[in-house]
Protein backbone atom coordinates (compact mmCIF):
# COMPACT_ATOMS: atom_id res chain seq x y z
CA UNK A 1 0.00 0.00 0.00
CA UNK A 2 1.45 3.59 -0.93
CA UNK A 3 2.85 5.48 2.15
CA UNK A 4 0.58 8.46 1.13
CA UNK A 5 -2.64 5.96 1.45
CA UNK A 6 -1.54 5.81 4.81
CA UNK A 7 -1.12 9.15 5.72
CA UNK A 8 -4.51 9.61 4.61
CA UNK A 9 -6.12 7.06 6.78
CA UNK A 10 -4.36 8.47 9.57
CA UNK A 11 -5.51 11.75 9.35
CA UNK A 12 -9.35 10.61 8.79
CA UNK A 13 -8.61 7.94 12.02
CA UNK A 14 -7.48 11.31 13.87
CA UNK A 15 -10.57 13.59 12.45
CA UNK A 16 -12.48 10.50 14.11
CA UNK A 17 -10.83 9.98 16.85
CA UNK A 18 -11.38 13.90 17.60
CA UNK A 19 -14.96 13.82 17.28
CA UNK A 20 -15.47 10.70 19.13
CA UNK A 21 -13.35 12.94 21.91
CA UNK A 22 -16.52 15.11 22.35
CA UNK A 23 -18.62 12.59 22.83
CA UNK A 24 -17.68 9.56 24.46
CA UNK A 25 -15.73 10.50 27.93
CA UNK A 26 -12.59 8.87 27.83
CA UNK A 27 -10.26 10.82 30.26
CA UNK A 28 -8.46 12.10 27.28
CA UNK A 29 -7.49 8.82 26.28
CA UNK A 30 -9.28 8.84 22.94
CA UNK A 31 -7.45 12.99 22.36
CA UNK A 32 -3.94 11.62 23.16
CA UNK A 33 -4.96 8.71 20.41
CA UNK A 34 -6.12 11.45 17.87
CA UNK A 35 -2.97 13.73 18.06
CA UNK A 36 -0.88 11.08 17.92
CA UNK A 37 -2.70 9.61 14.71
CA UNK A 38 -2.82 13.06 13.29
CA UNK A 39 0.89 13.37 14.19
CA UNK A 40 1.89 10.31 12.54
CA UNK A 41 -0.11 11.17 9.21
CA UNK A 42 1.64 14.36 9.18
CA UNK A 43 5.10 12.79 9.65
CA UNK A 44 4.66 9.71 7.41
CA UNK A 45 3.97 12.77 4.77
CA UNK A 46 6.77 14.53 5.15
CA UNK A 47 9.02 10.72 5.46
CA UNK A 48 7.87 9.49 2.35
CA UNK A 49 6.73 12.33 0.00
CA UNK A 50 8.90 15.37 0.96
CA UNK A 51 8.32 18.54 2.13
CA UNK A 52 5.61 19.82 -0.08
CA UNK A 53 2.82 16.98 0.35
CA UNK A 54 3.98 17.47 4.45
CA UNK A 55 2.71 21.13 4.40
CA UNK A 56 0.05 19.99 2.47
CA UNK A 57 -0.93 17.36 5.05
CA UNK A 58 -0.23 20.38 7.73
CA UNK A 59 -2.39 22.58 6.08
CA UNK A 60 -5.37 20.14 6.11
CA UNK A 61 -5.08 18.85 9.77
CA UNK A 62 -5.21 22.51 10.28
CA UNK A 63 -7.97 23.41 8.97
CA UNK A 64 -10.34 19.88 9.48
CA UNK A 65 -9.53 19.83 13.52
CA UNK A 66 -10.93 22.82 14.08
CA UNK A 67 -13.88 22.27 11.59
CA UNK A 68 -14.50 18.59 13.05
CA UNK A 69 -14.53 20.00 16.52
CA UNK A 70 -16.47 22.57 16.19
CA UNK A 71 -18.92 20.25 14.36
CA UNK A 72 -19.06 17.80 16.82
CA UNK A 73 -19.39 20.86 19.80
CA UNK A 74 -22.60 21.74 17.51
CA UNK A 75 -23.80 18.42 17.64
CA UNK A 76 -23.35 17.66 21.25
CA UNK A 77 -25.98 19.34 22.58
CA UNK A 78 -28.99 16.81 20.20
CA UNK A 79 -27.15 13.85 22.23
CA UNK A 80 -28.12 12.17 24.80
CA UNK A 81 -25.07 13.23 27.30
CA UNK A 82 -25.50 16.38 26.07
CA UNK A 83 -29.16 17.06 26.88
CA UNK A 84 -28.44 15.41 30.71
CA UNK A 85 -25.31 17.77 31.27
CA UNK A 86 -26.47 21.21 29.47
CA UNK A 87 -30.04 23.23 30.81
CA UNK A 88 -32.74 23.62 28.81
CA UNK A 89 -33.68 26.75 27.77
CA UNK A 90 -36.32 28.56 28.45
CA UNK A 91 -39.14 29.27 26.42
CA UNK A 92 -39.86 32.93 25.60
CA UNK A 93 -43.00 33.05 28.08
CA UNK A 94 -40.47 31.79 31.07
CA UNK A 95 -38.05 35.10 30.89
CA UNK A 96 -40.85 37.36 30.24
CA UNK A 97 -40.85 39.89 32.92
CA UNK A 98 -44.21 41.02 33.24
CA UNK A 99 -47.68 38.12 33.22
CA UNK A 100 -51.38 39.47 33.26
CA UNK A 101 -51.62 37.94 36.99
CA UNK A 102 -48.64 40.31 38.16
CA UNK A 103 -50.32 43.23 35.93
CA UNK A 104 -53.19 42.69 37.84
CA UNK A 105 -51.41 42.45 41.22
CA UNK A 106 -49.21 45.85 40.36
CA UNK A 107 -52.45 48.35 39.86
CA UNK A 108 -53.93 47.62 43.40
CA UNK A 109 -50.85 49.72 44.92
CA UNK A 110 -52.12 51.90 47.10
CA UNK A 111 -55.51 50.36 47.12
CA UNK A 112 -57.42 49.66 50.40
CA UNK A 113 -59.09 46.64 51.41
CA UNK A 114 -60.03 44.15 54.52
CA UNK A 115 -58.02 41.89 56.26
CA UNK A 116 -60.07 38.11 55.66
CA UNK A 117 -57.73 36.49 58.02
CA UNK A 118 -55.27 37.02 60.73
CA UNK A 119 -52.36 37.92 59.28
CA UNK A 120 -48.92 36.72 61.00
CA UNK A 121 -47.32 37.60 59.19
CA UNK A 122 -49.32 36.27 56.08
CA UNK A 123 -53.12 35.43 55.11
CA UNK A 124 -55.87 36.34 52.66
CA UNK A 125 -56.95 39.77 51.92
CA UNK A 126 -60.26 41.59 50.27
CA UNK A 127 -59.17 44.10 47.50
CA UNK A 128 -61.48 45.24 44.77
CA UNK A 129 -63.63 42.25 45.37
CA UNK A 130 -60.95 39.85 45.07
CA UNK A 131 -59.78 37.58 47.72
CA UNK A 132 -55.50 37.16 47.64
CA UNK A 133 -52.78 36.04 49.72
CA UNK A 134 -50.62 38.89 51.07
CA UNK A 135 -47.57 39.64 53.22
CA UNK A 136 -47.99 42.16 56.17
CA UNK A 137 -45.28 44.41 56.31
CA UNK A 138 -43.76 43.33 59.87
CA UNK A 139 -46.80 43.82 61.90
CA UNK A 140 -49.88 41.34 62.90
CA UNK A 141 -53.05 42.16 61.08
CA UNK A 142 -56.22 40.97 63.12
CA UNK A 143 -59.08 39.66 60.84
CA UNK A 144 -61.76 42.42 59.60
CA UNK A 145 -59.11 45.16 60.18
CA UNK A 146 -58.55 47.49 57.48
CA UNK A 147 -55.26 47.44 55.14
CA UNK A 148 -53.62 49.28 52.66
CA UNK A 149 -51.32 47.41 49.60
CA UNK A 150 -48.01 49.04 49.43
CA UNK A 151 -45.99 46.93 47.18
CA UNK A 152 -45.92 43.78 45.19
CA UNK A 153 -43.01 41.80 45.81
CA UNK A 154 -42.65 38.84 43.03
CA UNK A 155 -46.11 37.15 43.33
CA UNK A 156 -46.81 38.33 46.04
CA UNK A 157 -48.84 41.11 47.62
CA UNK A 158 -47.26 43.49 51.00
CA UNK A 159 -49.37 44.96 52.95
CA UNK A 160 -49.78 47.02 56.00
CA UNK A 161 -52.59 48.80 57.99
CA UNK A 162 -54.57 51.06 56.61
CA UNK A 163 -54.27 53.51 59.88
CA UNK A 164 -50.97 53.08 60.16
CA UNK A 165 -49.65 54.54 57.10
CA UNK A 166 -46.81 56.69 57.20
CA UNK A 167 -47.85 61.01 57.34
CA UNK A 168 -46.29 63.62 54.96
CA UNK A 169 -45.36 65.39 58.00
CA UNK A 170 -43.24 62.45 59.77
CA UNK A 171 -41.58 61.63 56.61
CA UNK A 172 -38.26 62.47 56.91
CA UNK A 173 -36.77 63.51 53.32
CA UNK A 174 -39.62 65.82 52.81
CA UNK A 175 -39.04 68.27 55.98
CA UNK A 176 -36.59 71.00 55.22
CA UNK A 177 -32.67 70.03 56.47
CA UNK A 178 -33.05 73.03 58.90
CA UNK A 179 -36.12 71.27 60.57
CA UNK A 180 -33.62 67.97 61.43
CA UNK A 181 -31.08 69.83 63.72
CA UNK A 182 -28.07 68.74 61.94
CA UNK A 183 -25.17 70.84 61.44
CA UNK A 184 -24.21 73.01 58.33
CA UNK A 185 -23.17 71.59 55.58
CA UNK A 186 -20.69 74.34 54.25
CA UNK A 187 -17.74 73.75 55.60
CA UNK A 188 -17.05 69.87 57.08
CA UNK A 189 -13.84 71.04 58.08
CA UNK A 190 -14.94 74.00 60.02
Amino acid sequence: MDPLAWSALLLLLGLILVMVEVFIPSGGILGILSIGSLLAAVVLAFYHRGAETGFIFLAITAVTVPTALALAFRWWPQTPMGRRLLLDVPKSDEVLPDTPERRTLRQMVGKLGVAKTVMLPSGAVLVDGQTIDALSEGMPIEAGQQIRVIEVRGNRVVVRPAEDQPRTSDDVLSQPIESLGLDSLDDPLA
